[in-house]
């Protein structure tokens, strides 16, 4: 097993710290679905799992409905996706993910998180190639499945690694593969849990249990504001660890 298990085992994707926060980024990204391909699933792909993605949160029915509702009415203003790349103390680089109405607000914010908490903002691309863009996909295991098959299978639709996780098989390919990988696997019959993107770094770096605590704040900082949706950095896990 390659890169992406052992950076999916370690970092174990405690992504948002809570329910509603991960309600209010989910909206915000179906929101941004049907702005860019209309409201119907049925011919919306990036809709279609966003909708399982939120079922697999835990996200209740009525709340996906009402922000497919919201993304189609008058009122609501166009969400732009903005990523911004700066380091952390110590040297840590990292990518900020967000969804926002209001990018002059946003690009504010980050800043004064980045400057107060002792690291700096940079320009676009300066931490990026650090970084693999990928796309994650989760399917249950089924009953006599061939791992070794289904991966042979999907590297024709850019997938670079299959692996086996308690009772979901991950998907990992390429960023540009996902519409690939998503028509393979509904066409084949293959319950989609959730369809991502992962930011993977290409290295990672050691930080002192002082410097971890450190960076941590200014993850869990960037994490706090509404219009942020992930955010991925290169530090090091803690062994045995579970943070960020």
């Amino acid at each position: 097993m390659g890169r992406a298990f052992e950076y999916r085992k370690a970092r174990k994707l405690k992504r948002w710290g809570n329910m509603a926060r991960t309600f209010t980024k989910l909206g915000k990204e179906i929101a941004i679905a049907v702005k860019a391909g209309g409201p119907d699933p049925a011919g919306n792909t990036h809709l279609r799992v966003l909708i399982q993605n939120a079922k697999a949160a835990n996200m209740p029915k009525e709340n996906v409905e009402r922000a497919i509702k919201r993304a189609t009415s008058k009122e609501m203003g166009d969400y732009k996706e903005m990523v911004y790349e700066g380091y952390a103390p110590f040297g840590i680089a990292m990518i900020v993910e967000t969804a926002t109405d209001n990018t002059t607000r946003t690009v504010a914010n980050v800043r004064s998180y980045f400057n107060k908490l002792g690291g700096s903002l940079g320009t676009s691309g300066s931490v990026s190639f650090m970084f693999d863009h990928k796309c994650v996909f989760k399917t249950p295991v089924k009953e006599g499945m061939d791992i070794e098959e289904l991966e042979l299978e999907l590297i024709d639709c850019g997938v670079d690694e299959v692996f086996v996780d308690g009772e979901e098989v991950v998907i990992y390919g390429a960023f540009e593969s996902y519409g690939s990988i998503q028509k393979y696997l509904e066409d084949n019959g293959y319950e989609i849990i959730s369809g991502e993107f992962e930011r993977i770094p290409t290295d990672t770096k050691e930080v002192t249990e002082e410097q971890r605590a450190t960076v941590e704040k200014l993850i869990e900082k960037l994490e706090e504001d509404e219009d942020v949706v992930n955010v991925y950095h290169n530090m090091k896990e803690a062994e045995g660890g579970e943070e960020e």
